[in-house]
Parts: C-alpha cells; sequence; structure tokens
C-alpha cells in the first residue's frame, strides 16, 4: 500500500483535523478502559468492569496478547492468543534465530553482523531480505516451526514475502521463551543485546517507540512490527535514524537468490513464478488491514514476555494506531499485575 498522497492544503488541513479528532476519541475510550484496570487492580476485579482489556480494544480493531511471567512461569493474561496475523517485521526475531543456530554467534562476519544488528534494532527490510534468501527463503520458517513446536506459525503464500508469514501471540511468546531459556548463551545474548539496544527510528523512517517502547519502564527490549502504512512515513512524521545502516546493494541479493530480485516492505518479488510457489495450505490471515505489533521483554532479567497483536482499519493514520497500540500495552500490564496481586486469582 502507497503513502497517502495530498495535493492542496486544504486537503491536508482536513485530514490533519479528522486524525486529531480521531485521536481524542481513541485517548478518551482507552483511558476509560485504563482507569477501569487501575481499579480492578487496586480493589480486585468486581469493583469494576468485568473485562477491561477487552474494552480498550476500540471498535473495528483487532487485537491478541499474551503476558508469560518467567519468574512463575505462568500465563495470568492472554486473549485470542492463538489467532494467525500476518507478522510483518516481528518474523525477524525467527530470520536472526535461524542465521545464529547455524554460524557460530562469536565469529560472525563483519557484513553478518551489520545486518543482524541493523534488522533486530532498527527493523531493517534489506538486511531481512538478504538473510531471508540466504538461508533458505519460506525453509527458514519451516525450520524454526519444527524445532521450537510453533503450532499457528505457517510460511508465507509467495515464498519471497517474510512479512507474510503468519504468527500468533503464543508462537511468539514461545519464540521469546526458547531465545531466552533454550538456546546456547551466544545466541540467547546476541539476540536480545540488540533487542535491548532497540532504536526510536526505524531504518524506513517510522517511529517504532510504540507499545512496549512507550507504555514500560526500562529496562525493556523491543521487536516491533508493521504493515500496510505505506513504504514511508508522511513527510511531517518521518524519524530519522541517527545511525542508518548503508543500503545493501540489490545486486548482492540477486546473487544470493541467483536471480534478479525487487526489495520492498515485507519481502522481496523476484519476477519469477517458479520461485514463488504457494504452500500447500496457505495461511488464512488478512492482508488488507493495517498491522501493528509490539513484542519484547521487560524487567534487568527478561522476567516478564509481552505480546500484542494487532490489525487496524485500513486508513488509520499512523500516529493514531501508536497511540492506540501504547495505551492498550499499559491496560495489559495494569491487567496482568492485578493477576498476581489479586488474593482471588487461582
Amino acid at each position: 500500500m502507497g503513502t497517502i498522497c495530498l495535493r492542496h492544503p486544504e486537503e491536508l488541513m482536513v485530514f490533519r483535523a479528522e486524525a486529531a479528532q480521531l485521536r481524542r476519541r481513541t485517548a478518551s475510550r482507552l483511558a476509560a478502559a485504563l482507569a477501569a484496570a487501575t481499579a480492578w487492580t487496586a480493589g480486585g476485579a468486581a469493583s469494576a468492569l468485568a473485562d477491561p482489556i477487552a474494552d480498550a480494544i476500540p471498535i473495528g480493531v483487532e487485537a491478541s496478547y499474551m503476558v508469560f511471567d518467567r519468574t512463575t512461569g505462568a500465563v495470568r493474561v492472554q486473549f485470542d492468543e492463538h489467532k494467525q496475523y500476518r507478522a510483518a517485521s516481528v518474523v525477524k526475531l525467527l530470520i536472526a534465530l535461524d542465521y545464529l543456530e547455524s554460524h557460530d554467534p562469536q565469529a560472525l562476519s563483519p557484513d553478518a553482523v551489520s545486518r543482524l544488528q541493523a534488522m533486530l534494532r532498527s527493523s531493517d527490510d534489506d538486511a531481512a531480505s538478504y538473510l531471508w534468501v540466504e538461508n533458505g527463503w519460506d525453509e527458514i520458517v519451516e525450520r524454526m516451526v519444527a524445532k521450537l513446536g510453533l503450532t499457528d506459525t505457517m510460511p508465507p503464500a509467495d515464498r519471497g514475502m517474510w512479512g507474510y508469514t503468519a504468527i500468533s501471540a503464543a508462537d511468539v511468546v514461545t519464540i521469546y521463551r526458547y531465545i531466552l531459556d533454550s538456546a546456547s548463551p551466544a545466541v540467547r545474548d546476541f539476540i536480545m543485546s540488540n533487542l535491548h539496544e532497540s532504536t526510536r527510528c526505524g531504518q524506513d523512517g517510522f517511529d517504532q517507540s510504540f507499545g512496549l517502547a512507550r507504555a514500560l519502564g526500562r529496562p525493556i527490549s523491543v521487536k516491533q512490527g508493521w504493515s500496510g502504512f505505506g513504504d514511508t512515513p508522511e513527510p511531517d512524521n518521518i524519524c530519522a535514524p541517527e545511525d542508518p545502516a548503508p543500503p545493501i546493494p540489490s545486486e548482492a541479493v540477486d546473487v544470493a537468490a541467483e536471480s534478479p530480485i525487487l526489495l520492498g516492505r515485507d519481502g522481496i518479488g523476484t519476477g519469477r513464478g517458479d520461485l514463488d510457489p504457494a504452500p500447500s495450505s496457505t495461511p488464512a490471515i488478512d492482508l488488507g488491514k493495517r498491522a501493528m505489533h509490539t513484542t519484547g521483554t521487560v524487567g534487568e532479567h527478561d522476567e516478564k514476555i509481552v505480546v500484542l497483536l494487532t490489525l487496524e482499519p485500513t486508513g488509520t493514520p499512523w500516529d493514531v494506531s501508536s497511540q492506540r497500540t501504547t495505551l492498550l500495552t499499559k491496560a495489559i500490564d495494569i491487567a496482568h499485575w492485578s493477576e498476581i496481586t489479586d488474593p482471588g486469582s487461582p
């Protein structure tokens, strides 16, 4: 989906007014839900809404979430956790994990380190595309599904479109649990140290400081994902990376793919149908709505894993979606703590 083109100042003024009105409605609705969740924490579930998190999901928005407490080994908060979404950049966790488990993390080439760091910290799409091609395309997902026991994750129908990999909140929690508790210390430390250094600005100029990055206190690690907002932000919303990674020459990816390719958001195109077969079982995921996901860990020792996956109506402005995701993340966190502290909890 391309960016919105506003040709006249009058159109721009109308668009900004509508976006501001939508932000106010969103803030009002989510603030009420946050108040309900806070009251739930203070006085027990009976003192507020029966489900403050469900109330925090605006009409027209789809959301799934899960919070896993590594200290207790318990999942206290979850909703529709097996619903499949297109992964967008969250699949970069699997791309990095698969690469590092087939290479020595302590003997990587400078180019490999640069690509992995840019992909994990600043969500660099070109780096993801290079590693995707170099390490087997959709076979990366197939290997990770088998190794980690993922139940909802599926390769994309078009093997070049890594961002259209199907994931669920439950499977993303499983991925983090594997990285933190089962992967080798070298693999774990490489991935988590980079996620702890997540940048405010994505490589593509989008501001990725939403959700976990803004709602919860540090220390945190973050891997965000978004899709459907266009190739670049609106001109007045560009977030310029402080230290942008140099672009990967398309020729380099051509060599890895053994054919000409086209770099783009959410994956690559080859121009050759024989390289893009649909798998026998195509994931039933929505590719039309705008996706915004926030995932990561909270705490000095990554004690809590938080995953929130969302779909927004087509046309939702970036800043509105960002605000919704951030406030919903906060509501989920409050509800999580209420579940821990409520003596009536099972």
